[in-house]
């Protein structure tokens, strides 16, 4: 949860020890600066503030996964700068985001016959995940009731509000 504040004089710019060597003056905070400064000193002020952060490794009050094999990061890079959303740019990434649905989809036993495909979509993150989540439940649940006769325009979900967790097939 991100808890916003005003700022204050003190904070109205950014310092950086280790940026010093590129950048004299602090940076406003708030505010683009006048004057660009190298990429480099851009990259440091960054990093050394991401380091006030906790360290995800040691973050054991958390449910997601904190570590992943030197591939991964590798495969991510690669895609990093597509655009998941524009599938007819990138087919190949839409076949194996369908490969993963259904690869899920048969890892969760979901109740599909011989030649069927998995009905899914892949996100970049828990929110949307969740989102998606919902939107299909509440379809499933107004198809079942229009089948039932019975009405399909109000539906109740009710959710925890401690925890999340998703799969959607």
């Amino acid at each position: 949860m991100v808890l916003s504040r005003t700022a204050s004089e003190s904070d109205a710019s950014v310092h950086s020890t280790f940026a010093s060597r590129y950048v004299r003056a602090s940076l406003p905070r708030f505010r683009m600066a006048e004057n660009s400064i190298p990429k480099e000193a851009a990259y440091q002020i960054i990093n050394d503030e991401l380091m006030l952060d906790g360290n995800p490794r040691l973050n054991l009050a958390s449910f997601v996964t904190t570590w992943m094999e030197p591939e991964c990061d590798k495969l991510i890079m690669a895609a990093i700068n597509k655009n998941y959303v524009d599938m007819d740019e990138y087919p190949v990434t839409t076949e194996l985001q369908n490969r993963c649905v259904n690869m899920i989809a048969h890892l969760f036993n979901a109740p599909l016959g011989e030649e069927e495909t998995a009905v899914g979509v892949g996100t970049v993150g828990s929110s949307e995940a969740i989102m998606l989540a919902g939107l299909a439940f509440k379809r499933k649940w107004q198809n079942k009731r229009r089948a039932e006769g019975k009405p399909f325009d109000k539906p109740n979900i009710v959710t925890g509000l401690l925890g999340k967790v998703c799969k959607v097939f």
